[in-house]
């Protein structure tokens, strides 16, 4: 067995990734360790997912726990664990059925297979349009990336799904004049994440709901990067007056184990009927486990005030970097999930400065086109922002000297 290095993964991987130049061995809380020894605050949490951080004891114990019970059974049976988990995401939201998978892709191409199915059983096959929105991102999926509002990502790969309509982003007139009767569904993130940290207008949401429900499409809310504490409450629809039909749920909820979610009402769940879909790991028992050892951690009241004074204090530190170096355009987003937006004529430097980061010991995300992504540990210490903040700033001070 030859040495594994970084040099490894350029000989034996599919080139999908470009990774830094590290090898990473091991992470703490919100720091992870390279091969050399170097250590890294880690602004990025695996891209929103390890909301409690790395290798937290209480997700350890629950592993280590339920691997000696039942690790995985398949759907041809059900267990404690999987329902436990989708008794907790019903009570601690607006919804009363569960659909578990694998990922945030997952969820979404099974959220919109079932609108497709609603609309084709309650009004034909000619109400079938899906209406997403420009600079979203649903997944990788044919059908899911096809959704997305990125043609970055779906150009090249043959003919796409049909009957998906593109839209601006919280253009309310241009919304009014689109929807219509053969629109099955409308889907979109609250705060779009990979488009660059894009907050929704409330009254945008308030008047896709309404118009959703006047013309008997199905509105869904993708909260896979939103959602499990993300942005200071449980769910981020629960913090902005609008309800959706159905929710996605992913990234976070098991805080580092592959984990998706479907969560909707009776009477949308009922056209799912048995065999219509499926999912072979779906509602794995160790990842519910875990997953219920995280919603009962994260939906605590006094958690999400700390995830929302944390963001306060990240997004404050921003700012003040933001009038030092003159780099940022604006600092948006809510919670632990930020962007910081390059000046227009440094759009195409995200990628620089995210390299000088992480030469000083920083990791951090980008987004978008020229926004720096910040999307660290929920229980993340003030003394750790600080930290990673004072990289940043070192970061900040050599890109300006460039």
């Amino acid at each position: 067995m030859p040495k594994i290095t970084r040099n490894t993964f350029d000989k034996v991987m599919i080139p999908c990734y470009k990774p830094f130049n590290c090898l990473i061995v091991k992470g703490k809380g919100s720091y992870l360790f390279d091969s050399c020894g170097n250590k890294y605050v880690d602004f990025t949490g695996g891209i929103a997912v390890n909301s409690l951080g790395h290798c937290n004891k209480g997700v350890q114990n629950v592993i280590k726990k339920q691997s000696k019970k039942l690790i995985h059974a398949s759907n041809i049976f059900t267990n404690i664990s999987t329902l436990t988990l989708a008794v907790k995401l019903t009570g601690h939201t607006d919804f009363s059925k569960v659909f578990f998978v694998n990922s945030g892709a997952e969820a979404n191409e099974a959220a919109l297979k079932l609108a497709r199915r609603v609309a084709f059983n309650l009004y034909g096959e000619t109400k079938d349009e899906i209406i997403s929105f420009g600079h979203s991102f649903h997944g990788r999926t044919l059908f899911s990336v096809s959704v997305g509002g990125q043609d970055k990502y779906s150009d090249g790969f043959g003919p796409k799904p049909g009957a998906i309509t593109h839209l601006p982003f919280n253009d309310i007139e241009t919304f009014k004049k689109h929807i219509s009767d053969k629109t099955c569904a409308v889907i979109l993130e609250p705060i779009q994440g990979e488009g660059g940290i894009i907050e929704a207008n409330p009254e945008f949401l308030k008047t896709v709901r309404e118009l959703c429900t006047s013309h008997n499409a199905l509105l869904i809310f993708d909260e896979v990067q939103t959602g499990v504490g993300r942005c200071g409450s449980f769910y981020a629809y629960q913090d902005m007056n609008v309800v959706p039909d159905i929710l996605t749920s992913a990234k976070g909820l098991a805080s580092g184990i592959p984990i998706g979610a479907v969560l909707t009402s009776d009477k949308i769940a009922k056209h799912f009927t048995p065999g219509t879909h499926g999912s072979t790991f779906g509602g794995n028992p160790l990842a519910c486990a875990v997953g219920s050892y995280v919603v009962d951690t994260i939906s605590k009241e006094s958690f999400l005030n700390n995830v929302k004074e944390k963001g306060i204090t990240l997004k404050q530190s921003l700012e003040k970097l933001k009038h030092k170096y003159g780099v940022f355009k604006e600092i948006r987003g809510k919670g632990l999930l930020l962007g910081a937006e390059l000046n227009e004529n440094l759009k195409d430097k995200a990628g620089e400065i995210q390299q000088i980061c992480a030469k000083y010991g920083l990791f951090i995300l980008t987004a978008g086109h020229g926004v720096l992504r910040f999307a660290p540990a929920l229980n993340i210490k003030n003394k750790t922002i600080e930290e990673g903040i004072k990289l940043l700033d070192k970061a900040l001070a050599e890109f300006t000297q460039d």
